[in-house]
């Protein structure tokens, strides 16, 4: 036990996987791959030769790894989880910057049966939420109030869908859509957008600019950026909150980017090893791939 008044050092994380065969992959992503007349195994190695064969993107990838103090694998286990079980690779890093292009200047806002999610954050509900002044903490508050408040509920008279608050107001094309290269969706690059303030350099991020929201994910190198601060943020939330350090496992981390709320995770595995029992963070069927192609992946930096 550490000295009064001081925390105990993080344990760190094993490496490779917990589990001894890949967990299930969900039936969504199965049968959008039977859709697009394609395997896992296709997209996997896609992805992997557009990483092997893309010299400008890989030092990207080193150079915001770099920024973000994590090492590149982590950011090219969410890539390549990202695009064998999520979406298709594009042939090159410059298809990216075109599909962004495609977004540019498209009118569209972050609303729910027409109330835009600015109005909606006003509400005396989110009270509790005022004076956090850090975009990760501001809108992880509000997401937790959604889910205690407003998720599956009727408020007001207005009846609130069972589902995700990012599901509900930030994707105004179809439910679970992310976009780009890291694959970020909408409320995540908000709760980031402080921490890549710092760190890199762009412009914050404003909810009323849905478009300008939708060009930084889209764009490859702001994309790059977001990616490197989710994949930051879990490992020190694992670290400080969990008493964890998963930055030395790839497929834990790749599984926190495929599965989001670190900081609720964190909160959980906390209270299951509050008794003094260790039980280690898991990988799903995501990061199990990352871990288990670790040592082919490593020869890519």
């Amino acid at each position: 036990m550490a000295p009064a008044g001081l925390q105990a050092a993080p344990v760190t994380v094993p490496a490779g996987n917990r589990n001894a065969e890949q967990p299930a992959i969900p039936g969504a992503s199965v049968r959008r791959t039977k859709a697009g007349k394609t395997t896992f195994d296709v997209k996997y190695e896609k992805v992997r030769d557009l990483l092997a064969s893309d010299k400008r993107l890989m030092s990207k990838i080193r150079s915001t790894a770099s920024a973000y103090g994590i090492d590149p694998i982590h950011m090219i286990g969410a890539i390549v989880g990202e695009h064998t079980y999520n979406v298709d690779a594009y042939d090159n890093l410059q298809s990216y910057y075109v599909k962004a292009a495609s977004y540019a200047g498209n009118s569209f806002r972050f609303a729910y049966k027409g109330e835009d999610v600015d109005d909606f954050v006003a509400r005396p509900e989110f009270a509790e939420c005022e004076g956090k002044d850090d975009s990760y903490a501001l809108w992880t508050c509000r997401e937790d109030v959604w889910n205690a408040t407003f998720k599956g509920r009727s408020v007001g008279g207005k009846s609130y869908p069972d589902n995700r608050f990012s599901a509900v107001f930030f994707q105004p094309f179809y439910a679970g859509q992310t976009f780009g290269l890291g694959q970020i969706n909408p409320l995540t690059a908000l709760m980031m957008s402080d921490l890549v303030a710092q760190k890199s350099g762009y412009a914050k991020l404003d909810e009323t600019d849905a478009a300008g929201v939708y060009k930084a994910i889209m764009d490859p190198d702001i994309s790059l950026a977001f990616m490197a601060a989710v994949i930051r943020k879990s490992i020190d939330d694992y670290k400080s909150i969990a008493g964890m350090d998963i930055s030395t496992n790839p497929g834990v981390t790749a599984t926190l980017f495929n599965v989001g709320n670190s900081r609720q995770r964190a909160q959980a595995l906390a209270r299951k090893n509050a008794g003094g029992s260790t039980v280690w963070p898991e990988e799903n069927y995501y990061g199990w791939l990352v871990n288990d192609r670790l040592e082919e992946l490593e020869k890519l930096l």
